[in-house]
């Protein structure tokens, strides 16, 4: 086991390519998913590194180098696991919506620091644009006071979110609806009644879309990055409908993409419906989360 083992990540450290947003991966821990995935386990690259890793059959052997061929082809890693982790939680991964990304952590972290501030037995939080449900699953997990509503606009995607919801025993807490954006809860009493609204939504111009390197393009949704001509279209629909939803005093905070943060807060400036506008930084010193709280 020890010389294939070797062989194998030989192969993966010369060939294998690494995006930039999936920083997390790398040729071990990416052989190690892979190892778990051809024994008929579904692990995630990170979590992959904790455990043991099993003794292959023949059979098994033979699925491993499929694999490896696959990955080294640009299928992404998570599609070959079906697992990604986010926050240390390991979630169903598919081509049904986007592969949850380290960077969104940002954004679930800083919702996750406001709710555990406010002084409330129960907290409303909507999160649309969810996907795999993620951001939303996350929020629940953490904050125990938290009832959470997640929208998206693919079918597909909701029904991954909920696959993730009831993997974490979190379904009661967490409730997913299809539909654009924010019209799923137009009947549902949640106007003027929300703590906290979150999105991570799709920041890439257009054009740029299809220029994506292939192993994003040609396997993950285009709806969950194609963000309009300028790539801002969701965002600016977003800052103007949450004012019918959040409570005054509520927060919106939302994911935008490496050099939007500056216009977007100048937007949301103009809007006159909101105050306490700041911008989060990620680790590299971009500004990636913007929050305000409605007045």
């Amino acid at each position: 086991m020890n010389k294939l083992f070797d062989e194998y990540l030989e192969t993966l450290s010369t060939r294998l390519s690494i995006l930039p947003d999936k920083q997390e991966e790398t040729p071990l821990n990416t052989l190690r998913a892979l190892w778990f995935s051809a024994a008929g386990v579904s692990v995630s690259a990170i979590k992959s590194e904790f455990y043991e890793l099993p003794e292959l059959s023949n059979d098994e052997y033979h699925q491993l180098r499929e694999l490896i061929r696959k990955r080294l082809e640009n299928v992404p890693l998570a599609h070959l696991t079906g697992k990604q982790s986010f926050l240390d939680m390991d979630f169903h991964a598919g081509p049904e919506a986007l592969i949850p990304r380290k960077e969104t952590e940002l954004l679930a972290l800083t919702a996750i620091n406001i709710l555990k501030d406010m002084d409330a037995q129960q907290v409303n939080v909507i999160d649309v644009c969810t996907g795999a449900g993620n951001v939303a699953i996350a929020i629940a997990h953490s904050i125990e006071k938290a009832m959470v509503f997640a929208s998206d606009i693919s079918d597909g995607a909701i029904k991954l979110a909920k696959r993730n919801a009831k993997l974490h025993k979190l379904s009661s807490k967490v409730s997913f609806y299809c539909g654009d954006l924010l019209q799923p809860f137009d009947k549902m009493g949640l106007k003027s009644k929300v703590d906290l609204l979150c999105c991570n939504p799709p920041y890439i111009s257009s054009s740029k879309v299809s220029e994506m390197p292939c192993e994003i393009s040609g396997y993950e949704p285009g709806e969950a990055f194609d963000g309009g001509a300028f790539g801002v279209n969701l965002i600016c629909r977003l800052i103007t409908d949450a004012e019918k939803y959040l409570r005054p005093k509520g927060y919106l905070a939302f994911e935008v993409g490496i050099g939007q943060g500056a216009a977007m807060l100048k937007y949301f400036n103009k809007t006159g419906s909101y105050y306490g506008t700041r911008m989060l930084n990620d680790g590299f010193g971009n500004p990636r989360v913007i929050v305000a709280q409605k007045i």
